[in-house]
């Protein structure tokens, strides 16, 4: 796919978090006048929690399936901009399903920015231990590297 071949009905954002992409997703919706979906806000809705009590209750293995349900449905909708979260393209399916359904965008930071950007945050559930304590700088640093290298 070149520059110029891209499907304009549906534009994904990714990136890790932090990266800006409900920030800058309102913005380029509003630049094409298209609508904004966050997709962890609908998963919210639809699960009538917050992404931190989901990973609290059912951990991750149990918020991926919310999440991929939650992205097919989303993904029928056109002249959008669709904010996914950090970890959605790391599924394989989801990953061929994003990119045979619309342009992706990568909202790519250097991993000090990241740590920056996340070293006040309280509320990103993937970045807390098992008792749902935030890590201290050294293990949250370690953490950031491992996911980066891992979702890259």
């Amino acid at each position: 796919m070149t520059a110029l071949q891209y499907n304009r009905t549906r534009v994904f954002l990714t990136g890790f978090m932090g990266s800006g992409k409900s920030t800058i997703g309102p913005i380029l919706a509003n630049t094409l006048g298209y609508k904004f979906v966050d997709l962890d806000k609908l998963i919210e809705e639809q699960a009538g929690k917050r992404i931190v009590e989901i990973f609290e209750t059912m951990g991750e293995a149990g918020f991926r399936p919310l999440e991929k349900k939650v992205l097919a449905e989303v993904s029928s909708a056109t002249e959008c901009v669709i904010s996914l979260g950090g970890g959605t393209i790391a599924n394989d399916e989801n990953f061929r399903w994003i990119r045979k359904s619309g342009s992706l965008v990568y909202l790519k930071l250097s991993p000090d920015e990241v740590l920056k950007r996340l070293s006040r945050k309280t509320d990103r559930p993937m970045l807390k231990d098992e008792q749902g304590s935030t890590l201290p700088p050294d293990v949250l640093q370690a953490k950031v590297l491992t996911l980066l290298r891992q979702r890259e």
